[in-house]
């Protein structure tokens, strides 16, 4: 049986809205720059990030600094601020002692996104990363998916489950991909006109709970049957 688990990173394992939000900050307390420039950071990196997005910012605010530099400056002050909730690392482990394999499957780019898994602690617990520009797609395409659990060891043909906060890009993306999908709702409601997805949790913290105890639910099954 195999036991596959991959995480969706940004707003699912960290919290990106409050890291972007206080790197923002301050990085424009820093400059001497107004709050309302802080505001226009987050507006213009809320959704994704890109070194490109930091020369629309350099002229939109200002800035001397190359797009080179922004883009490092970014890269280290949001890896820096990266936290997962109290409890995810340790059942994490305990996913690990129990059998599965734990992969990330993210959108973005791989620096900032293996820079914020170093810096929540989460990069020596997970067996395989794939960000989508890796990949040149994004999720919910298949080749994230795909690519991440060919880096855990594992293929999409044997199952696994899928957990993250977004209901187009990360359930229904996996679910196309053939995964099981667990929702971080946060005290969301589901979107109508989408299927609904195989499970739901508040936070990151159920989200390995319910996977411990799926996965101890089907050894047991299995082993009965034997």
């Amino acid at each position: 049986m195999q036991l596959l688990a991959l995480f969706d990173l940004d707003d699912t394992l960290i919290n990106r809205r409050d890291c972007l939000r206080g790197w923002a900050r301050d990085f424009a307390a820093t400059r001497g720059l107004p709050v309302s420039a802080a505001r226009a950071v987050v507006d213009a990196l809320d959704a994704r990030a890109r070194p490109d997005d930091f020369a629309d910012l350099r002229l939109t605010l200002e800035l001397q600094d190359s797009v080179e530099s922004l883009w490092a400056e970014y890269v280290s002050g949001m890896a820096q601020r990266a936290r997962c909730r109290d409890g995810v690392h340790n059942g994490l482990r305990t996913m690990k002692a129990d059998g599965w394999a734990i992969g990330i499957a993210t959108n973005g780019a791989p620096d900032i996104q293996r820079a914020k898994l170093a810096g929540a602690g989460l990069a020596e617990l997970v067996d395989g990363v794939c960000a989508s520009g890796e990949v040149g797609r994004r999720k919910p395409g298949r080749a994230v998916f795909e690519e991440a659990a060919r880096r855990c060891g594992a293929s999409l043909a044997n199952g696994g489950w899928m957990v993250g906060d977004k209901p187009g890009t990360d359930m229904e993306g996996g679910r196309v991909a053939g995964l099981r999908t667990l929702w971080v709702s946060d005290e969301r409601q589901w979107p109508e006109g989408i299927p609904r997805p195989d499970a739901t949790v508040p936070d990151a913290l159920e989200a390995v709970g319910h996977l411990i105890r799926w996965g101890r639910s089907r050894l047991s099954q299995s082993l009965d049957a034997v």
